[in-house]
């Protein structure tokens, strides 16, 4: 019932993360093996989150219950509702192409910036503008479609049971093991959008993402093939890889970025202490950046 057979690494991240969430809770990080294991549950959080976002774009199964249970999954494993996508990425993000009108833009905060600090800060200042977003859009599902409303509302009370319960359990251990990755995984989500787009051109139709490649997209999911997405967003992501070479070709060269820790390293570190490797931006010559 799996809409595409790849998708057998979702549920194997889907499964892996709860399990290691239980091993580390009962034995603690007092060992070296454990201590890996906790950074790959912060993988993890990174995986989580990009099937998160694929799930929304395209269901994992065919079958409209089992759609429904993943969307609990992920809300408890991802520590925010599934439906976010909707408003906050397809109906904004992927319809507007980073342009003037997408609420979470990354020249929006003060400034067309490409930085270590630009990095860190995206993800507050995205959260800022897109709750609101989620207010508005909610209470005009209320008004509109009240069944889909109260789904939307049963996920973030699943969510804060979780929590509550797992806290009540051992505080420690539920900050530790649940919120502080799911905390690492939520800036991962919204961060990523800034490692996308920031110094892209959002005016351009095709000049407005930045592409990865290498290790980045077997393990995540293609996430790194920004331009097929956004160009065919309800392809499933394991046909991105085909799309990709396309407008790999088509895209300023400035946007084939490479492999992602590469080009993390090089312009929010090393931009530092050289000018060679700071980012330039592609939309220096529009007026309303």
């Amino acid at each position: 019932m799996l809409y595409k057979q790849r998708d057998w690494q979702s549920l194997l991240y889907l499964g892996l993360q709860p399990l290691l969430i239980l091993y580390l809770w009962q034995t603690g990080l007092t060992s070296t093996i454990n201590k890996l294991l906790f950074c790959l549950l912060l993988f993890l959080t990174l995986g989580i989150s990009v099937i998160h976002h694929n799930h929304c774009h395209l269901h994992i199964w065919r079958n409209k219950q089992f759609n429904r249970m993943t969307d609990i999954w992920i809300t408890l494993l991802q520590g925010h509702p599934t439906f976010v996508f909707y408003p906050a990425h397809i109906a904004n993000h992927h319809r507007y192409h980073h342009g003037p009108k997408d609420v979470a833009r990354t020249y929006r905060f003060g400034s067309d910036s490409n930085n270590l600090l630009g990095y860190v800060l995206h993800p507050l200042q995205a959260a800022w503008v897109l709750y609101p977003l989620f207010i508005t859009w909610l209470s005009r599902l209320k008004q509109r479609k009240s069944a889909v409303f109260y789904y939307c509302l049963r996920q973030y009370i699943v969510m804060a049971l979780a929590w509550c319960l797992l806290a009540m359990i051992d505080y420690h251990k539920f900050l530790t093991f649940i919120l502080m990755p799911q905390l690492h995984g939520l800036h991962w989500l919204l961060a990523t959008n800034y490692l996308q787009h920031a110094h892209a051109d959002g005016h351009s139709r095709i000049n407005f993402a930045r592409n990865f490649e290498g290790w980045v997209n077997p393990l995540l999911f293609n996430i790194g093939l920004h331009t097929a997405h956004h160009r065919h967003p309800r392809v499933h992501w394991s046909e991105l890889s085909t799309l990709h070479p396309r407008y790999r070709q088509q895209v300023d060269p400035r946007l084939n970025a490479g492999p992602l820790l590469a080009y993390m390293f090089r312009t929010y570190f090393l931009s530092l202490f050289h000018t060679r490797w700071r980012s330039q931006s592609l939309m220096q010559h529009h007026k309303d950046v």
